[in-house]
């Protein structure tokens, strides 16, 4: 049998001492996954030990079979992250330099970098951007930057940390688009489950484990059943100005 696309074998995570995940074990090939969960429930930690920024305190994390932390450099063919706010994610001024970094990373060369991120930009017709300033850019398009500098690299799997946190309605909308139409397997980690409605499976986390996985909408109805009962239950009449 072939190994899971994804496969996390009894994963906590501690950072110094605290504990954030608390023995997770996963096996994933879907090809779209949402990850719901109220803030601080482990979500972004979980988004981060998948994609190996972090290490897990104890246990496995494997992506096609590869170790993510271990082996970053196999890592970055395999597993990308779009955070949530694209300014923790680009380091270059211009938008070509942000899309060919990653290649370079690779291993191609500046030449071969070059050329695969003037294809990257004219697939999303956005070839005038190349010498643009990112700073210049809105929130919406810095993200898109960010999303096409993954897409060159060609990972299997896409990880998306609460993707459209502080977009506008018709920003949300067109990444919306963009990110149905991609060929990658997308984690599709939210606090808002009506954005995962068409997805293969969702995983409820709640502080730290993994409290309810299957469908769509059975994980979504159930989450946003307890959301509402714990809305109705929150007394805010002793919070003074």
């Amino acid at each position: 049998m072939p190994a899971p696309l994804i496969l996390l074998d009894d994963v906590s995570y501690a950072p110094e001492g605290v504990p954030v995940l608390n023995g997770i074990s996963l096996e994933a090939c879907e090809r779209r996954i949402g990850i719901v969960g109220r803030n601080g429930s482990g979500k972004t930690s979980l988004a981060r030990v998948l994609a190996g920024l972090v290490a897990a305190t104890s246990g496995t994390v494997r992506i096609a079979g590869v170790d993510v932390v271990k082996d970053r450099k196999a890592a970055l063919r395999h597993v990308g992250i779009l955070f949530q706010n694209p300014d923790h994610q680009i380091i270059f001024p211009t938008v070509e330099e942000e899309i060919s970094f990653g290649l370079t990373q690779l291993g191609q060369t500046a030449a071969d970098a070059a050329g695969e991120t003037a294809q990257m930009l004219a697939r999303f017709n956005r070839s005038h951007w190349a010498k643009a300033a990112i700073h210049q850019l809105s929130q919406g398009q810095r993200q898109l930057v960010c999303l096409m500098s993954i897409l060159a690299m060609q990972p299997k799997v896409i990880i998306l940390d609460e993707p459209f946190a502080g977009l506008d309605i018709p920003t949300t909308l067109h990444l919306t688009r963009v990110l149905e139409g991609l060929d990658a397997h997308l984690v599709h980690i939210t606090h808002d489950p009506a954005h995962l409605a068409t997805y293969d499976r969702v995983i409820w986390i709640e502080e730290g484990r993994i409290h309810r996985d299957g469908s769509a909408e059975g994980v979504s109805h159930a989450f946003v059943s307890r959301m509402q009962h714990l809305g109705a239950e929150d007394d805010f009449a002793d919070i003074s100005g």
